[in-house]
């Protein structure tokens, strides 16, 4: 059962209740205020909230504070044993161990996801070289790669100007299915706006479309949390 679930459950204890479900919210767009992803994940925060209870937020907004690319000197700066390191190194491997931690402690991870260019945020890009670690998201086996990290629900809320489709001209939604897949992140629900730079009536379609797979996002936790309830309760009896 995954921490989510756990804390959807009738029986959870006051000391979960009190702390709250973790939440990594990561807002990716460049436009502010203005962003249609960034305007969605709020809608769906607040609506989580009342499926869960108490929700203790982590935000890593790039807009504010930019992710950082993942270079040579980031990569020599990881790989250098702790105590040789300089102080940039120290800073370095510090960050990224930050974003890495992050991820690790969230319950639910929520991504504002717009298209840029067919595929993601470039900084979002670099937020996944930060955090794809082996023997800490990841780790390598005889058979191949494991992901570690595999008790999360992830929501990706996309925006698009246009109308694309998975595999021909969007390139964003498959490659973070396999990237989060990799890491063990599978329980993935997407949400998408599309349509938004064609015209009036293709955006109004496109943002009442995203806004009913919230619902049904929503709707679809409050029918896992009355079933964990029923199964708790039947375990009990």
């Amino acid at each position: 059962m995954s921490k989510i679930e756990q804390l959807k459950h009738s029986n959870a204890t006051a000391s979960d209740k009190q702390s709250g479900t973790k939440v990594l919210r990561l807002t990716t767009s460049i436009l502010g205020e203005a962003s249609v992803s960034t305007s969605l994940i709020d809608g769906l925060v607040e609506r989580l909230s009342a499926v869960v209870g108490a929700l203790d937020v982590v935000e890593r907004n790039f807009g504010k504070t930019p992710i950082p690319h993942f270079d040579g000197e980031w990569l020599t700066a990881i790989m250098t044993p702790e105590a040789d390191r300089s102080d940039a190194q120290q800073r370095k491997a510090a960050f990224s161990k930050e974003l890495i931690t992050e991820l690790q402690n969230a319950d639910v991870v929520v991504i504002a996801l717009p298209m840029y260019n067919f595929s993601v945020p470039s900084m979002l890009k670099a937020w996944n070289d930060h955090v794809a670690r082996a023997g800490e998201t990841f780790k390598y086996t005889d058979k191949g790669s494991v992901g570690l990290l595999n008790d999360k629900k992830v929501f990706l809320v996309t925006a698009m100007g246009g109308q694309h489709e998975p595999g021909k001209t969007d390139f964003l939604r498959p490659y973070m299915r396999h990237f989060l897949g990799f890491l063990g992140l599978k329980d993935i629900t997407f949400i998408t706006a599309s349509g938004l730079s064609m015209g009036d009536e293709p955006r109004a379609a496109g943002l009442a479309s995203a806004e009913a797979e919230i619902d049904a996002a929503i709707e679809q936790l409050k029918r896992d949390a009355h079933n964990s309830s029923n199964k708790a309760q039947e375990a009990a009896a």
